[in-house]
């Protein structure tokens, strides 16, 4: 398997791919990514060079959102000057469930995160979704608070609040990475 940026020609495969995971999030009781995701955001989000995906061949099997910006609102002026890199979106596709891929990707966004210089990893997650919260627990994350008040920006009340963040680190995560790897610039 390999990682990937997204390009522009790859937004309808990335809105597919959530709409499917949102279907499967749906079965299982959750309201998470109910919502259509507004087509822009996800092509500025990939024309920044934040959007990447693992292929297996021409198989999309995960996607993941990473970036030196946070969503407005949830981390403290303190927090965010700190070096971090957050991360948002991870989906596996079903036909690559239970491979560690998002634990794996976990991994690679932590050690481009080191790569980068960053101290920290971080992500909000979404507020209800207790079996996400509890596998980002599991992945070594540690949770910092959960935001409720204040709006999405799609407007109504946060859904995505409660964050977490680990140490960035290096790590082997076994891709074949096709994406520009930053060198570490320690902060000495």
């Amino acid at each position: 398997m390999r990682i990937i940026p997204a390009q522009p020609c790859d937004v309808d495969v990335l809105l597919a791919f959530r709409a499917d995971a949102a279907a499967w999030l749906s079965q299982l009781g959750s309201d998470q990514w109910q919502r259509p995701y507004p087509v822009e955001r996800l092509l500025a989000s990939v024309e920044a060079g934040a959007v990447f995906m693992v292929k297996d061949g021409e198989l999309t099997a995960a996607t993941i959102t990473l970036s030196p910006e946070s969503e407005e609102g949830l981390w403290t002026a303190k927090e965010l000057a700190e070096p971090s890199l957050f991360l948002a979106k991870l989906s596996v596709a079903h036909t690559h469930a239970r491979q560690n891929l998002g634990g794996r990707l976990l991994d690679w966004a932590g050690d481009r995160a080191w790569r980068a210089g960053a101290e920290w990893l971080r992500l909000d997650a979404w507020t209800t979704n207790t079996a996400l919260q509890t596998y980002y627990l599991r992945q070594g994350f540690e949770h910092v608070r959960t935001v409720l008040e204040g709006t999405a920006i799609s407007g109504g009340p946060r859904v995505s609040g409660w964050l977490a963040q680990r140490p960035s680190q290096p790590a082997d995560h076994g891709f074949a990475d096709g994406t520009p790897q930053p060198d570490r610039t320690d902060q000495a």
